[in-house]
């Protein structure tokens, strides 16, 4: 008699199933991870949107401007979550997004007025290093460059990493036209170019190099999730370059109100209390609860350096070409 039921069951439970909406939302590969801020806030959201939220990992942040414009209008998400504002003049482009509605009070270091695309998070760009293998990291690229030929960073590849194409940008902001000599001389430090950020953080916590391209806030996660105080992000005297990072709806999503209702989240506590503990960003909203014990120990810089959207889409190929060219030297 069982199998009758279960039949039924099913049966029953099928047109239920069908009618669930399903918002996807293309995002970068350590956003779904189990330790990433995924899995809690999809849970967070379908509490309160009767759906089925699908985080899609796409690569790295440049990689999904890459699969996106591959893709076009044809593409299956109904939102991007994770370009930053290096890559949002090459997203308006596309014409394939649409403008949000949405307004809010940002806790963000400079004025946010887009249209198009809407923060969640932010941070700098810094090399981290272990303070027992390195007890004085440089102070500056120029410290870095004259440092022994044996010290050793892990970098990522600008075409296809976010904090990569950010690290070309912050040499660029801060030396202009000589950034390519500065590419020149890093270039007997770097053991490796990755293509994402995970490999080169992985490579630098296996002891294969002396620091990483990661972020000011990246110490936070040894010290509140491993009770780890000995990773450090080294102050440079040039600035530290300043990430943003960004969501946004595309216009042929055929779930435009879930979408919208998805960016509003995003905004809330709900979303927002995650990514400090999470993403290990500051959130560009600041929860009501504040941030956690632990961010208040981390390196703030004395200089923060951003190019907006359109300068930064002006200078990238120009950069580009430079740090290629200052690394093949």
């Amino acid at each position: 008699m069982k199998l009758p039921i279960i039949a039924a069951a099913a049966l029953c439970a099928a047109p239920a199933l069908a009618d669930t909406p399903v918002l996807t939302v293309y995002t970068y590969d350590s956003f779904v991870a189990d330790w990433g801020p995924g899995p809690q806030i999809e849970a967070a959201f379908e509490e309160t949107c009767n759906c089925d939220l699908k985080f899609v990992g796409a690569g790295d942040g440049a990689a999904l401007l890459s699969r996106l414009q591959l893709e076009g209008s044809r593409s299956e998400a109904d939102i991007v979550l994770g370009l930053d504002t290096n890559l949002t003049a090459a997203a308006r482009e596309t014409g394939l997004f649409a403008d949000h509605g949405i307004s809010a009070d940002f806790d963000l270091p400079v004025a946010w007025d887009d249209p198009t695309f809407l923060p969640y998070d932010w941070g700098y760009f810094a090399f981290v290093y272990d303070k027992t293998r390195l007890e004085t990291p440089p102070a500056s690229f120029t410290d870095l460059i004259a440092a022994p030929d044996d010290l050793k960073v892990v970098i990522q590849d600008p075409r296809s990493s976010t904090p990569g194409l950010g690290l070309m940008l912050w040499v660029k902001a801060a030396y202009g036209a000589d950034a390519a000599d500065i590419w020149a001389g890093l270039a007997p430090h770097v053991l490796t170019v990755t293509k994402g950020w995970s490999e080169s953080y992985g490579l630098f916590l296996d002891g294969e190099a002396d620091m990483v391209l990661s972020y000011t806030t990246s110490p936070a996660y040894h010290l509140i999730a491993e009770e780890d105080d000995t990773k450090a992000a080294a102050a440079f005297a040039e600035g530290h370059y300043m990430q943003i990072e960004v969501a946004g709806r595309l216009a042929a999503s055929d779930q435009p109100e879930l979408a919208d209702a998805f960016l509003r989240f995003m905004l809330s506590d709900a979303f927002q209390a995650v990514i400090p503990t999470t993403n290990w960003m500051y959130p560009a909203v600041t929860p009501a609860g504040g941030l956690p014990g632990g961010f208040d120990t981390l390196i703030t810089p004395d200089r923060a350096l951003i190019y907006s959207a359109q300068e930064a889409a002006q200078i990238r190929d120009a950069a580009l070409a430079e740090w290629r060219d200052g690394l093949s030297r």
